[in-house]
């Protein structure tokens, strides 16, 4: 039965405050006074940044992982470890952060989009196979909101090609996929732990190195620190190509080996509210739930369905609106538009005053090229969850959708 929205005068849905939480606490004080009195700050001659890096291998199961300055530096960081470099092409996400495409430019590689699952969100591994060429050097998935990519057809055709696979879990923390964690199934997992993840070390980043080799780790290493090479009391500073400082301290360091004791219990709740979500909103007329990869385990860093706007008798832009007046905080979509749109690939312009490194490149970045991702960004609205959130508001959260779709619902 319909109710008169909030919006138009009804009664408000979310009549009570949001759960709150503190995520930081004497947990993080502690390790911080600790690092301090080491009297350095510096990765290489404190213990938090190896303790933090130790914990994060132990929980992952890995044996090598490199800390970085963020998450956008921990992809930069896998793309030079693999050898991306001058013309190369790197298959990625078309919705995404800039972070993610950043480093590729940063290579002087090429980045091309490939189309998404519209359920999912995540990259059509026959979309990424129509797209490799000669020239594709790596595929960086991005594990969406903490869904995982379907990823066993995509590093097979990978593998047989000799392609790197590098996995963007910035918003993947302990996502699963057939039992295994994303981060561990490419080539390098990359994270992020700035103030927007699921932990938080004000700004960082972690890259797995999957190989175990020691020299890929090395290589990983390096990049990270100016190609300088750091290992036990030694300092290596022969270099023969340029990298970059990504370095983490060990205040951030400190910060993350308490996070990371609270991790489990994060992403289980956001696992756990976000599957409530999806069934509550099961059956209800125009909206379209997120699927989770079969296969896969969604630690929701953020919810996302889409709208059926032709069974609705309102915008997507009044939808929100109306969702908000119930109090519940949205937004339409995730980023306004596909990354190929944004000015930097419609004119070409990595750098000012330079086509460089489009010059030559064949790849398009015409409106159309990712119809899937397009169209879920043009649908989709955007819900947060917090694992500080109560049993409770989850439900009203179900309800305020429920009734803002069965007041516009078309009859």
């Amino acid at each position: 039965m319909k109710q008169k929205l909030a919006l138009l005068g009804g009664p408000i849905t979310k009549m009570t405050p949001f759960g709150k939480g503190k995520r930081f606490g004497l947990e993080e004080a502690r390790q911080l006074m600790e690092a301090l009195e080491q009297n350095t700050l510096f990765y290489h001659f404190g213990s938090k940044v190896k303790q933090f890096l130790a914990d994060f291998n132990e929980m992952y199961g890995v044996k090598y992982s490199v800390a970085t300055s963020s998450g956008t530096a921990a992809i930069h960081v896998a793309l030079g470890a693999a050898g991306v470099t001058v013309g190369d092409e790197v298959i990625t996400s078309p919705i995404t952060d800039q972070g993610t495409l950043i480093g590729i430019l940063y290579q002087n590689a090429i980045p091309v989009f490939a189309d998404l699952n519209p359920d999912t969100y995540t990259m059509d591994p026959a979309s990424v196979e129509r797209l490799i060429t000669p020239r594709t050097k790596a595929i960086v998935v991005v594990h969406l909101a903490g869904n995982p990519c379907d990823m066993d057809p995509i590093l097979e055709m990978a593998r047989s090609r000799g392609i790197k696979v590098i996995e963007d879990c910035a918003q993947a923390y302990l996502t699963r996929y057939k039992g295994k964690l994303a981060g561990t199934l490419g080539d390098y997992g990359c994270f992020s732990t700035n103030d927007f993840k699921h932990i938080s070390t004000g700004d960082g980043g972690i890259v797995t190195v999957n190989s175990g080799d020691e020299s890929d780790y090395h290589t990983a290493h390096a990049f990270a620190d100016k190609n300088y090479r750091r290992f036990g009391t030694s300092v290596q500073r022969d270099l023969h190509y340029i990298a970059p400082n990504y370095r983490m301290t060990e205040l951030q360091g400190a910060v993350g080996i308490a996070q990371l004791k609270k991790l489990n219990w994060i992403c289980s709740t956001r696992n756990r509210y976000g599957e409530r979500i999806t069934e509550g909103l099961r059956g209800i007329p125009a909206i379209r739930p997120p699927a989770v990869t079969p296969g896969g385990e969604c630690t929701y860093w953020f919810y996302m369905f889409r709208l059926e706007l032709d069974r609705l008798t309102c915008s997507r832009e009044t939808f929100c609106e109306a969702l908000a007046a119930e109090g519940v905080p949205n937004r339409a979509g995730y980023i306004p538009d596909v990354c190929y749109m944004q000015p930097l690939f419609q004119e070409r312009h990595a750098y000012p005053g330079s086509h460089f490194p489009f010059e030559g490149s064949s790849v398009s970045y015409e409106r159309g090229i990712c119809p899937n991702a397009e169209e879920i960004l043009r649908t989709a609205v955007q819900v947060p969850i917090s694992e500080f959130y109560t049993e409770e508001d989850v439900e009203d959260i179900i309800r305020a959708i429920r009734k803002v779709a069965l007041w516009y619902a078309k009859d």
